[in-house]
């Protein structure tokens, strides 16, 4: 029963961890799901891309704060924040990436997971300003 449970709660941790960086406009975002491969480090490994430094930061934050405010929860370990590159978000079962778009096409993290269940996160479309 507890298994069941936390992947329930898993699933849910990652479509907020989604909505959070849509917040903040993050690009091709991709969802890995990890949890029926052997040897898996978490349930999902979550990825996106930011234009910038101050991009990262903003979507990193977006992040933290919609998992506070809908599941109560922190990230267990950060990493990355003082080099603005790389900011990696661990919540254990799902553990969040925020990439500059070099550096993630140089770190290629879905092709290391490519027996993972792959997702792509549509982009939402703005709204036209009518005038």
């Amino acid at each position: 029963m507890k298994s069941t449970l936390v992947r329930q709660d898993s699933d849910k941790l990652a479509d907020v961890v989604v909505r959070g960086m849509q917040e903040k406009k993050a690009a091709d975002i991709v969802v890995l799901n990890l949890k029926d491969l052997k040897n898996a480090v978490a349930d999902y490994f979550i990825i996106c891309s930011a234009s910038s430094d101050t991009q990262i930061d903003a979507i990193a934050r977006s992040v933290e704060e919609e998992v506070e405010k809908l599941t109560g929860q922190n990230p267990w370990q950060t990493e990355g924040r003082m080099n603005r590159e790389w900011v990696l978000l661990d919540y254990v079962d799902v553990v969040v990436h925020v990439f500059l778009r070099d550096r993630r096409q140089f770190y290629g993290l879905e092709e290391l997971w490519g027996d993972a269940q792959i997702t792509y996160v549509e982009e939402e479309e703005t709204p036209a300003v009518v005038r």
